[in-house]
């Protein structure tokens, strides 16, 4: 029968992913070519730029998820917007605008929502981790927490930015949201195919001519409250190769910039008004032994952000903007991400 092991110290450097549990923090570096050396790396690569490969000593299964009882959440009301409904909605036809004069084919337009949190020694973010995976289950839950290195992320990403084993990598974009899928539009498939192409150039930049492709277009997948159109683009790296070039050929994934993807980062660096951190970066592990590593789209993520006298929780939500967007309809796609996760986080979950 399996049992939770004794809880770590919510000051101890760990990570958790796919049921498995490092401790035992060894080294912590910015640079990608350690993740094809030796041992298991957890990953945290900040849209921005910023990336924290942190090395663990012990890795062992650790099914069960924390109970939440180290979490002592914001209130419901207490959330700010970097973007409020109105300036988002100009953000959208902005976008648009960008469109129309043959800028940009598509764009993602985000908002972080923050909210201070009210007691900084109960926010241990593994124990968020345990609320969402039972609330809010997710194929690329995990946990990093790195408290002297600024790190501390939870995330329930239903996305994969990056699979590795050996030379085969594999990606699955997400584009289109509705609550159900009769709510998915044309747009929302139109978005999806543009952003598979634009996958599929960023893998041929590193995989063998050919080896490239689509295994599966548009798939629907629910989740919980919501559901998405999620595709496969996979494809074999070449032999000179790995992890530094396969990141710097992707990053930052197509689905949360937009296509083309210099264009589109341009649109979001003049529109967007906070840093988006972990969110829409990459987060995951590596295990170079094996050769294998699973990264995902730092989507439905929350992370804290530590000053002298607080702490303070974010978490990033946005939408795709196509020039088939409606933008009151964005901006509900942008509260129907949010509203679920951000409910849990303050204790008061979704029925």
């Amino acid at each position: 029968m399996s049992r939770r092991t004794a809880p770590l110290s919510p000051h101890q450097p760990m990570a958790r992913f796919g049921g498995r549990l490092a401790t035992g923090l060894r080294e912590v570096s910015s640079d990608p070519a350690v993740l094809d050396t030796e041992g298991f790396w957890a990953v945290a690569y900040d849209f921005e730029g910023r990336l924290t490969c942190a090395r663990f000593d012990e890795v062992r299964p650790d099914p069960l998820p924390p109970a939440g009882d180290g979490w002592l959440g914001p209130g419901p009301g207490r959330w700010h917007s970097s973007l409020d409904r109105e300036a988002y909605v100009a953000g959208v036809r902005a976008v648009r605008a960008h469109i129309a004069r043959g800028e940009v084919y598509q764009a993602n337009l985000c908002r972080v929502m923050s909210a201070e949190l009210p007691d900084p020694d109960r926010c241990d973010i593994d124990a968020l981790t345990g609320l969402l995976a039972h609330g809010n289950p997710a194929p690329y839950a995990g946990t990093i927490r790195l408290p002297e290195h600024g790190v501390e992320i939870a995330t329930a990403s239903p996305e994969l930015y990056l699979r590795r084993s050996g030379r085969t990598v594999l990606s699955g974009p997400i584009k289109g949201t509705g609550r159900t899928e009769d709510d998915l539009l044309e747009k929302d498939h139109a978005e999806n195919v543009m952003i598979v192409d634009l996958v599929r150039n960023d893998l041929g930049r590193v995989c063998g001519t050919g080896s490239v492709t689509v295994p599966d277009l548009c798939v629907v997948e629910k989740h919980p409250g919501l559901v998405h159109l999620v595709s496969t683009v996979e494809g074999t790296l070449r032999e000179s190769a790995g992890w530094p070039e396969l990141l710097a050929a992707t990053f930052p994934p197509g689905s949360v910039t937009g296509a083309p993807k210099s264009s589109a980062l341009r649109i979001i660096d003049s529109l967007e008004t906070a840093p988006r951190g972990p969110y829409c970066g990459a987060v995951g592990w590596v295990d170079a032994d094996r050769g294998e590593g699973e990264l995902a789209v730092g989507i439905r993520t929350f992370w804290i952000d530590r000053t002298a006298t607080g702490a303070t929780l974010r978490f990033g939500t946005g939408a795709g903007i196509t020039w088939g967007s409606d933008p009151e309809r964005e901006w509900a796609e942008t509260e129907l991400k949010a509203a679920r996760l951000v409910a849990i986080a303050s204790g008061t979950p979704l029925h």
